[in-house]
């Protein structure tokens, strides 16, 4: 009975795959990008700005409205 359990979800896990790749490459084939968006050198600046006023990373991101990951990609 697991060894069935095992083979479907494989079958799941390989129709998600395919239809991953398909959304992808039909976002390619219409020309859009496919990489994580910056920020512009407004929110740069702010989050710098912020940082050196000795402001942690979540509440600039809180303040700031952005995640946290984008603060800790520009201090970085």
């Amino acid at each position: 009975m697991f060894g069935m359990l095992g083979v479907f979800a494989e079958f799941e896990r390989s129709i998600i795959q395919a239809r991953v790749k398909a959304g992808l490459a039909r976002a390619r084939a219409k020309g859009r990008t496919l990489v994580r968006p910056w920020a512009d050198a407004v929110i740069e600046g702010r989050i710098r700005t912020l940082a050196a006023q000795g402001m942690g990373n979540v509440k600039i991101a809180k303040t700031l409205g952005v995640g946290v990951s984008l603060t800790q990609r520009v201090l970085a």
